[in-house]
């Protein structure tokens, strides 16, 4: 129950709808519990004494109480949902707010897939089990105490006799509920890694076409597919293990029922009616405990999924607002290195290694180095995505850490090098980061990101709705939507992580032409692998495996003959064969 403690604080404030549907579901198992006794008078009074007159108002009596249950059955089942319904609401709220400020080093090891399937199937379990599964485990529990007080005053002897199975039916109940709980947690881990492979499967579509690797794929599928396959047979291995042998021992009940009971009968002790009306209250007392597997089932599953959304909801944010975090409406840009050093992972390289320079406000730094060199992680740890293990990062001479999280990023505009646009306008792809951004703030964003003469030609202008992921426009199109986006803002630092990686040549002197002109009084970080996109800058950074080898800028860095220099050569000459293969 553990699982259930933590999780208290999402469900107990709508426990007046509960004790609501507990309230009605007495009525409704007390109403339940009549039926025999109503069956019992019938037969022995009707039926073997012969005094008709009891049909009315027998009649009239079982007519009132279906009536007055059929009432009690609906509220019963509506404020439960509503406890269910309500109590979910706010767990999937939390849910989706905790991954909201989760930091980026949380999604390095998280599986897609596998979080909406958190949020959808597991949630919803454990919604099932809050809706039903409580109250239909108080029912049981009621059913149970009720049907045994009747039968105890019918015939103490033939109530011991005929449950004398009781205690091996509760211990098989026992060993199932330990064998199934662990089945059901291999069924939600399999499923979040189906869904997974479904999600990465769908978002990578295109690789899978151009490279013709459909059979690959549905093969692992198959493979994903058949595990989720296989954790299903084994808790169908257990249902079919134990519950036949709990409705053995429900039927050998019964077997001792019909013999004692049928002696008690004959021998004048126990009447017609009284005999049948006990073997209607057996069955409200084994069918619970026989169906104790299906709230164990329940319950399994719900403490399952529990213990996954606990992952997330315990899921340590390292990246918080510190105590009288400061607030700025506007940075004026400085951006201090002192001896950093950053390492993703326990255990890992060091991506960054004892770094230091200084960006003056309004200076553009570029940064250029082979892959994995470091040049993202340093632009990371500006936006506090990520923690340094050692040194410091200063804004204006204040430590990033000492900024509200929400001033810090504000200030800064960020174009990733894979752009993400989002399923909506195009006018509120750019305004994005700032929702109340006028119409000639937008407009005038997407022109300065060369983007506003191809969004007047689409149908809808601005208005024109986006696919998943941006579907419908091109690579270069996407990216110049993403750097108007970042424009828009109009930040005090500027972040261009290889903005301009998925445009022409064309397209990208026009986007540096304009970017020139956005740079003005700001602190510009430029990433590129193309120093034509960087030679401009005020410094040039040349990192290799976390270090800054070099520094300078463009013609200084070329007279050294080093890193840069290599990549000016490799470039250059790169440019100068296709040239010679045009003129050939």
């Amino acid at each position: 129950m553990e699982t259930f403690k933590k999780l208290k604080m999402y469900y107990w404030p709508y426990k007046n709808y509960f004790m609501w549907s507990i309230g009605f579901l007495i009525i409704v198992t007390a109403i339940t519990v009549v039926y025999p006794m109503i069956l019992q008078i019938t037969i022995d009074e009707v039926v073997v004494n012969g005094q008709y007159n009891w049909i009315p108002p027998l009649a009239l009596g079982f007519v009132g109480i279906m009536v007055i249950k059929g009432i009690a059955s609906f509220i019963y089942q509506y404020t439960g949902d509503l406890f269910g319904i309500k109590s979910v609401y706010k767990l999937r709220n939390a849910l989706y707010e905790k991954l909201q400020f989760l930091p980026f080093r949380y999604y390095d090891n998280a599986k897609t897939g596998d979080l909406m399937s958190r949020l959808t199937a597991d949630v919803e379990g454990f919604r099932f089990f809050l809706s039903v599964g409580f109250s239909e485990l108080i029912r049981f529990v009621l059913l149970i105490g009720i049907s045994f007080a009747v039968m105890f005053y019918y015939s103490m002897s033939l109530t011991i006799i005929t449950l004398i199975t009781l205690p091996f039916l509760a211990v098989v109940t026992f060993k199932f509920d330990k064998a199934v709980h662990p089945a059901f947690r291999n069924i939600r881990k399999s499923f979040g890694r189906l869904n997974t492979k479904v999600q990465e499967n769908i978002s990578g579509i295109n690789t899978v076409k151009s490279l013709s690797r459909e059979d690959f794929e549905i093969n692992k599928f198959n493979d994903t597919n058949g595990d989720y396959k296989d954790k299903y047979l084994q808790t169908s291995y257990i249902w079919a293990k134990y519950f036949p042998l709990m409705e053995f021992l429900g039927n050998v009940s019964v077997v001792f029922l019909l013999s004692y009971g049928g002696y008690l009968v004959i021998s004048g002790n126990l009447k017609p009616g009284e005999l049948v009306a006990f073997y209607s209250l057996l069955w409200y007392i084994m069918w619970p405990i026989m169906n104790l597997g299906f709230v164990v089932n329940l319950f399994s599953q719900a403490k399952a999924s529990g213990e996954r959304l606990l992952e997330i909801l315990d899921a340590e944010n390292e990246i918080v607002n510190g105590h009288d975090a400061i607030i700025k409406e506007r940075l004026n840009g400085k951006v201090e290195f002192r001896d950093v050093t950053l390492r993703y992972a326990e255990g890992d390289k060091e991506a960054l290694y004892n770094i230091s320079f200084t960006a003056y406000e309004g200076k553009v730094i570029g940064l250029i180095g082979s892959t994995g060199s470091g040049k993202t992680s340093i632009t990371q740890l500006i936006t506090r995505f990520y923690e340094p293990e050692t040194g410091e990062v200063l804004i204006d001479g204040i430590h990033t850490k000492e900024y509200a999280l929400s001033s810090l990023r504000s200030n800064i505009g960020f174009v990733l090098q894979e752009s993400f646009l989002f399923s909506s306008s195009i006018k509120a792809n750019i305004s994005y980061g700032k929702p109340d951004a006028s119409m000639e703030e937008i407009m005038d964003a997407a022109k300065r990101a060369q983007a506003h003469d191809f969004i007047m030609e689409l149908p809808d202008g601005y208005e024109t709705m986006l696919g998943e992921r941006g579907m419908g426009l091109s690579g270069g199109q996407k990216q110049r939507i993403a750097i108007a986006r970042a424009i828009c803002v109009n930040p005090s630092i500027l972040i261009l992580d290889d903005a301009t990686s998925a445009v022409d040549m064309e397209t990208e002197f026009q986007i540096q032409k304009a970017l020139k002109e956005v740079m003005k009084g700001r602190t510009t970080f430029i990433i590129a692998h193309r120093i034509s996109s960087l030679k401009h800058a005020d410094e040039i950074l040349v990192l290799e495996n976390g270090h800054i080898v070099e520094r300078g800028i463009h013609d200084r860095l070329l007279s050294q003959n080093g890193p840069y220099q290599r990549i000016y050569d490799i470039q250059y000459q790169d440019l100068e064969k296709i040239s010679k293969s045009h003129i050939g």
